[in-house]
C-alpha cells in the first residue's frame, strides 16, 4: 500500500515537528508567533498515522497542532481538572464511551461545521454534533482457520453454546471495548438478555481473560482458544507487523462478522472552553475529509467514516457486513450498568 508507506518514512519527520508529549502532567506548549495559528488537543489515540496527520494539517493550514497524549480516562480528568483554565480545544479518543463520558461532564460544546456535516453521516455524529467519528472499528470473532469451520459460526449469542465450551478468550472486562459491546447488548437485547449472554461466554472461556487483543489473537495461534472477540484493527495491524511473530500468528486466524455486528467509533470533541474553536472545527474537518480517511484505513486498518472513501483493500477483502441497529451514543449511556453486569457474572 503506497500511503502506507509513505506514512513511515515520513514518521520521522512529523514526530520532530509537533509538540507533542506523552501524559497528563506535561502543560501544552502554546507558544507560537501567532496566538491564532494553534490547536492543542489531548489524545487517546496513539496511532503513527496521527502524527503522520498532524504534521500534514500543519503544513496545509499553518495551525501548528500541540498534543497532549494519555490514556482516556486520565485526560477526562485532567479536563475536569482544569475546567474553564484548560488549554485544550480538542479531546480525542477511541471509544464512544469515552466520548459520552465528556458530553456528561458539561466539557463539550457542539461541532458547527457544514463540511463535517457533509463529510459523517449523521448515525456517527452525534445530537448537535457533541461528537464526530473520525473512523469506525467492529468488534469481531477471530478464529482458528484449522480448528474451525467458519461455517459454524453465527451470531454473538451462539458463542454462549455448549460447542465452545472451553474455546472463547478474551480480555478483561476492563476494557472498555468489552464495555460498549455488552452495552449494546444491553440496548438492542435487554438487561437480562446481555447477562445471560455475559454468562456464557464466561462459562464457554478457555482461560481467565488477560492481556490486549494481540494477546487473543496470539493466544490462538499457541492453541489456548479456537476463538476470540477482538477489533478488526488489531488484526490488520498484527498482518502488516515489522514483527514476524506477530504476522505469523494472524496469519493463522480467520475474521468472522457475526450477524449484526458491533461497531464502535474514534472520534473527537471540542472542549467547552477552548481558545482555539475555529481550529478546532478546522481539525475536524480534515480529520473526516479525504486525505486524513484514506491514511488511517490503509495505515491503520480502521473503517473510514466518510461515504465517499473506500476502506482499504485488507478490510474489503475480509468482505461485507451488517452492522448493529441502534443509536451508538446508547452505548456510552448503558456503560456503567455493563461494569455491573460485568462483575455479577464473574467476568474479570
Amino acid at each position: 500500500m503506497a500511503l502506507n508507506k509513505k506514512i513511515i518514512a515520513s514518521l520521522g519527520v512529523a514526530v520532530l515537528s509537533l509538540g507533542i508529549v506523552t501524559g497528563c502532567a506535561p502543560k501544552v506548549d502554546t507558544s507560537s508567533s501567532d496566538t491564532d495559528k494553534v490547536v492543542n488537543i489531548y489524545s487517546a489515540r496513539h496511532y503513527d498515522v496521527d502524527k503522520e496527520l498532524y504534521k500534514k494539517f500543519e503544513e496545509e493550514t499553518g495551525i501548528k497542532v500541540n498534543v497532549v497524549e494519555g490514556k482516556a480516562p486520565e485526560l477526562l480528568e485532567r479536563l475536569k481538572r482544569e475546567g474553564e483554565d484548560t488549554q485544550a480545544d480538542l479531546f480525542a479518543t477511541a471509544d464512544i464511551a469515552n466520548l459520552y463520558q465528556a458530553i456528561e461532564a458539561g466539557l463539550v460544546q457542539p461541532v458547527e461545521s457544514k463540511v463535517v456535516n457533509k463529510n459523517v453521516p449523521e448515525n456517527l455524529r452525534g445530537e448537535n454534533n457533541e461528537w464526530v467519528g473520525f473512523t469506525t472499528r467492529a468488534r469481531i470473532v477471530a478464529y482458528d482457520k484449522e480448528a474451525v469451520n467458519p461455517e459454524q459460526l453465527s451470531t454473538y449469542e451462539d458463542l454462549t453454546s455448549d460447542k465452545w465450551k472451553g474455546s472463547i478468550l478474551s480480555r478483561s472486562s476492563e476494557s472498555s471495548y468489552n464495555q460498549s459491546l455488552l452495552a449494546s447488548f444491553i440496548e438492542s437485547n435487554g438487561e437480562e438478555g446481555a447477562k445471560n449472554w455475559a454468562q456464557g461466554i464466561v462459562n464457554n472461556m478457555a482461560r481467565q481473560p488477560e492481556g490486549n487483543d494481540r494477546d487473543q489473537v496470539k493466544a490462538i495461534a499457541a492453541g489456548e482458544g479456537k476463538l476470540a472477540i477482538v477489533n478488526t484493527y488489531y488484526v490488520g495491524r498484527m498482518l502488516n507487523s515489522e514483527d514476524a511473530e506477530e504476522v505469523k500468528a494472524a496469519e493463522k486466524v480467520g475474521v468472522f462478522f457475526p450477524e449484526n455486528t458491533h461497531v464502535n467509533v474514534s472520534g473527537a470533541v471540542i472542549s467547552k472552553h477552548s481558545k482555539n474553536k475555529d481550529n478546532a472545527v478546522k481539525f475536524i474537518e480534515f480529520m473526516t475529509d479525504e486525505y486524513a480517511q484514506k491514511a488511517m484505513t490503509e495505515a491503520n486498518y480502521e473503517y473510514p467514516v466518510n461515504p465517499s472513501v473506500e476502506a482499504s483493500e485488507l478490510l474489503k477483502s475480509w468482505g461485507e457486513f451488517k452492522p448493529q441497529d441502534i443509536d451508538i451514543t446508547k452505548i456510552g449511556e448503558y456503560n456503567k450498568k455493563a461494569v455491573e453486569i460485568f462483575n455479577e457474572v464473574g467476568w474479570k
